[in-house]
């Protein structure tokens, strides 16, 4: 992507899209328009001359609250019927972080890891505690009749059924949301939010809410929001490999990101990330059949993508 002076904003929707087979054209419109409605929550902020943090944390917003996407209210169950909730969000100035892990009830994940950062001393909180803590932090909460989506259960049965066996179905195996963005100040900042993998063991944490994982921003070099096979991203670092390549190995976002999602494919690290650079540039790489994503920059159209395909300008 090219990099600019001004503002950047990339998103994705997760990576293991539905097979395009199973994909009709109204439901792509859907997703594209989720996509879009993401990217515009995020590009009023930095239009506005708001920041990175501001920017990323409206643009993951919609999506928790959009059913298509595990996050929030469309959140895959555990395998014993559960929701767990994780979410993170970094900003580059400091490196300052707030993450949540195993929580429900509130309506959004990454309004609770931003109360963390903001008004906790802590950069983690998880389960009980952490959902405490959101009540005393007056943030809104749902009732579990909100989050429980018949798409969603229905994923569930099938995998405990082990229909998706022999043919692995990647939208279902993993799922996630997040956002990257870069101020007119040159400030970044990164969001991710998700439900996990379906029929996930209860308290299993995955990638998004750890830094350096699936989530990183710095400055220095890049924002990052991954989505995949987290426990991949976990072991190789994956947000923070590609800073590291950038920093100290001198290559460009787009070199060091591409060359990050290729390696973890090679390790079984199906997923792909969202990334901003210091200068603005984009990149949104993946390894498997898709990724939902997309971008816009400085007073420019959106563009979205589910696939391969080229993408949606509007």
């Amino acid at each position: 992507m090219s990099e600019t002076g001004g503002y950047s904003l990339a998103v994705h929707g997760g990576a293991g899209t539905l097979r395009r087979s199973d994909m009709s054209a109204a439901q792509a419109a859907l997703y594209h328009a989720g996509l879009r409605q993401a990217l515009a929550a995020g590009r009023a902020i930095l239009a506005a001359g708001g920041s990175a943090l501001d920017a990323v944390t409206a643009a993951v917003t919609p999506f928790e609250d959009d059913p298509l996407f595990n996050a929030g209210r469309g959140a895959v169950f555990t395998a014993a019927g559960t929701q767990e909730m994780d979410a993170a969000v970094m900003d580059g100035r400091d490196r300052r972080v707030g993450a949540v892990a195993g929580i429900f009830g509130p309506r959004n994940p990454v309004l609770a890891a931003r109360a963390v950062m903001e008004n906790s001393p802590h950069v983690m909180l998880i389960g009980a505690g952490a959902v405490a803590f959101c009540r005393e932090q007056g943030l809104a909460f749902e009732d579990p009749v909100y989050f429980h989506t018949a798409a969603r259960w229905h994923a569930l049965q099938r995998t405990l059924a082990g229909d998706d066996l022999a043919e692995p179905d990647e939208a279902r195996r993993h799922g996630t949301v997040g956002a990257v963005a870069r101020d007119c100040c040159g400030n970044l900042a990164a969001a991710t939010s998700t439900g996990g993998m379906t029929g996930k063991l209860p308290g299993r944490v995955g990638d998004s809410p750890i830094v350096g994982a699936g989530t990183f921003a710095d400055n220095r070099s890049c924002a990052v929001s991954a989505t995949g096979h987290g426990e991949v991203f976990i072991r190789f670092g994956a947000a923070y490999e590609i800073a590291a390549r950038m920093r100290y190995g001198g290559q460009a976002l787009e070199e060091a990101a591409d060359a990050v999602v290729r390696e973890l494919g090679e390790q079984g690290g199906s997923g792909g990330l969202v990334a901003v650079g210091h200068n603005g540039a984009i990149a949104l790489p993946f390894n498997c059949s898709g990724m939902y994503r997309g971008h816009v920059e400085g007073g420019g159209p959106m563009f979205t993508a589910l696939y391969d395909e080229p993408y949606q300008r509007s």
